[in-house]
């Protein structure tokens, strides 16, 4: 049964991927882009508890060029969000008007969950989460382990895939993580462009991974 609904769920995101490509294609054939001004808009997937904490440290250290910044939180996590607009308040007092909006998104997998049915609740995370990478386009995804980015980073893959935009894929791997990867760092390091940890043992363990010490 679950072998059943799988393929019935990849049959039905296949055939999504190319309605969304069709429809990209001729939404683009009649406009022309406006150049861009130096600018790097950045998609943030932010993750419940520690997660949500490290990215926003990291974020703290970017330049203003980064703007405008899309943060996607799981549609049950009103802790990130929060964390989220207190950050951006902040930044305020130093940069005017500031650039974010906050995205939500099913949770793809919930702590303790099957990997049959987590892969059917990452199908339905990609459902949400292809459209709306698809719309707001950005030059770069940066994320550092929550469940919620696999999704999110596959849909930037498949922008690149169908010929739509080439996104950059960040993962910065959580300073919790000594001696191994997280789950969704076992995944994302055969995707992502760049891949970086903290600890120089993951470095000797993953020689793809970069390695810059203590960066949150």
């Amino acid at each position: 049964m679950d072998f059943l609904l799988s393929l019935l769920g990849g049959c039905v995101l296949a055939a999504l991927l190319l309605a969304l490509r069709i429809w990209l294609v001729l939404r683009q054939s009649g406009r022309r882009r406006p150049k861009r001004t130096g600018s790097v808009s950045l998609l943030v997937v932010a993750g419940s508890g520690g997660h949500t904490t490290e990215i926003l440290r990291l974020l703290s250290s970017l330049s203003k060029s980064y703007s405008p910044i899309h943060y996607i939180v799981a549609e049950t996590d009103e802790m990130s969000e929060n964390k989220i607009h207190s950050f951006e308040s902040t930044k305020a007092s130093v940069i005017s008007k500031p650039l974010y909006s906050i995205h939500r998104i099913p949770r793809s997998r919930e702590v303790g969950q099957s990997w049959s049915s987590s892969l059917l609740t990452t199908l339905h995370s990609i459902f949400y989460s292809l459209p709306l990478t698809a719309w707001l386009q950005p030059d770069l995804v940066l994320c550092n382990g929550p469940g919620t980015c696999v999704p999110v980073c596959l849909s930037a893959l498949l922008l690149g895939i169908f010929g739509i935009k080439k996104v950059i894929i960040v993962y910065v791997e959580s300073i919790c993580r000594v001696e191994s990867l997280s789950l969704s760092g076992r995944f994302l390091y055969h995707f992502s462009d760049y891949f970086i940890v903290q600890w120089p043992r993951l470095k000797d363990k993953y020689p793809k991974s970069v390695y810059l010490g203590r960066i949150i």
